[in-house]
């Protein structure tokens, strides 16, 4: 059996590149493009490295998450618009010194060769214990269904009632955030926005776009919305919202 560690990037900030090299690949190369991701991320690695962690087998990066401390007070209807509005939340409420109380998990990755085998879970649990540990009153995640991209024409409220016949949800990450006590709260809408020139996305995507529409993208939870005559793209992510805490 591996020797398996779990450590945030406070404890090892020298494991960035392999992070990214084990880690980044699982994405699909357009989410990478989020403006206000883009923008943020260099203040979130400064300001709360603390709570993006690693899980390590045998020393090799094969999985993480990572999170941003914000203030929020429970309620449904007042949860930010979505991952963006979130990290917003997050890193002007430091600037601001307004004290967080919640934890949101932004993000949970898992090496392609070891997926499937527990890990996004063991990130879960992770999480919860550092919410616990900083004295944090809750856990909550924008979380990004997975196989929600093999129905980019359900909306996401419909899709998350989907159950199979013993119950369990149809779809193996949310299956894996109910299994560790998540509760769904609501569709975080525009949860993420990309926006592109119609060659960027035929870049970033490996698709011709040859004609004004709403397209089909690998990999895409939501349609593409291309307009030829304006040379641009924009891909709205729905996004659900998740409390665990």
């Amino acid at each position: 059996m591996p020797e398996r560690e779990i450590i945030t990037t406070s404890d090892r900030p020298d494991l960035g590149e392999q992070s990214e090299a084990a880690l980044l690949p699982v994405w699909p190369e357009f989410i990478f493009h989020d403006q206000v991701s883009s923008d943020l991320m260099g203040p979130v690695a400064e300001c709360f490295p603390q709570y993006d962690i690693r899980i390590l087998d045998d020393g090799e990066v094969v999985a993480g998450s990572w999170g941003v401390p914000l203030r929020w007070d429970g309620a449904a209807e007042t949860l930010p618009a979505g991952y963006d509005a979130a990290l917003i939340s997050a890193v002007t409420g430091h600037e601001q010194a307004v004290p967080a109380d919640t934890l949101c998990v932004m993000a949970v990755a898992v090496r392609a060769d070891r997926q499937g085998t527990g890990l996004g879970g063991q990130a879960l649990i992770a999480m919860r214990a550092l919410t616990i540990k900083a004295g944090l009153e809750r856990m909550i995640s924008p979380v990004r269904p997975v196989l929600k991209s093999q129905y980019p024409l359900t909306p996401m409220a419909s899709y998350a009632r989907w159950t199979r016949a013993d119950g369990a949800h149809i779809g193996p990450w949310l299956r894996t955030h109910l299994r560790l006590g998540g509760v769904i709260l609501r569709p975080a809408l525009r949860s993420m926005v990309v926006t592109g020139t119609v060659a960027e996305w035929e870049e970033w995507t490996g698709l011709a776009f040859p004609e004004t529409g709403r397209y089909v993208v690998p990999k895409a939870l939501d349609l593409v919305d291309i307009e030829r005559e304006e040379d641009l793209g924009v891909y709205a992510e729905t996004n659900l919202w998740m409390r665990h805490l």
